[in-house]
C-alpha cells in the first residue's frame, strides 16, 4: 500500500501452529508480518498464536470481527496435512470470499516454488473484516501478503462502504 497515513485501519495477526502454540518452535512469522503491516500504515492490535484447531481459530477470528478489526492476517495450516484446518475455519466464518486476491497470492508464489500449488489458502470478508490465510512459512507468508498489499487499503474501504473513486 502505498499509502503511509492509513485512515485508521486496524489489523491483528493470528498464528496457526500446534508447534508455535506448544512453544516446541519459536514463532518466527509474526513479528516479519506485524513489520510489514506497520510499514503499510496499518495498527496491529493484537498477535496471537492458536493451535491447529479448527474451533479455536473460529474463535480467535470471532472474537476480532466483533471487535472490528479491519483486517484479520493468518499464517499456518493451508497446507495438505490433517491438522492444516485454517482455510476451513475461515471459510465457516466468511460471508463472501475474494477469489483474485487468492488466485493472486498462489500466481506468484508459483513464480518461486511449485508448492504453492497445494495451497488451500482463502481469502474472505465478514462484515467489516477481512481475513486474510497466509502460509506458514515467514518467506511465504511476507511474500503472500506482498502479492495483495496493493489492494488493501482500497478494498478495506469498499467493504467500509465508503466511496472511492480510484
Amino acid at each position: 500500500m502505498e499509502n503511509k497515513n492509513n485512515p485508521g485501519f486496524k489489523s491483528a495477526i493470528l498464528i496457526c501452529s500446534d508447534r508455535a502454540f506448544s512453544g516446541e518452535r519459536p514463532d518466527e512469522t509474526a513479528p516479519l508480518l506485524k513489520n510489514r503491516l506497520e510499514q503499510s500504515g496499518f495498527e496491529v492490535v493484537s498477535v496471537s498464536v492458536a493451535p491447529d484447531n479448527k474451533e479455536k481459530i473460529m474463535s480467535t477470528l470471532g472474537k476480532w470481527i466483533n471487535e472490528g478489526i479491519n483486517l484479520i492476517i493468518t499464517s499456518g495450516g493451508t497446507g495438505l496435512a490433517p491438522t492444516d484446518v485454517t482455510p476451513e475455519a475461515t471459510l465457516a466464518i466468511i460471508d463472501r470470499r475474494v477469489p483474485g486476491m487468492e488466485e493472486e497470492m498462489r500466481r506468484v508464489s508459483m513464480g518461486i516454488t511449485s508448492h504453492a500449488m497445494i495451497s488451500r489458502a482463502v481469502v474472505g470478508i465478514k462484515n467489516n473484516s477481512l481475513i486474510i490465510n497466509l502460509p506458514g512459512k515467514p518467506k511465504g507468508a511476507v511474500e503472500n501478503l506482498q502479492a495483495v498489499e496493493s489492494v488493501l487499503e482500497h478494498g478495506l474501504e469498499l467493504i467500509r462502504g465508503v466511496k472511492v473513486d480510484k
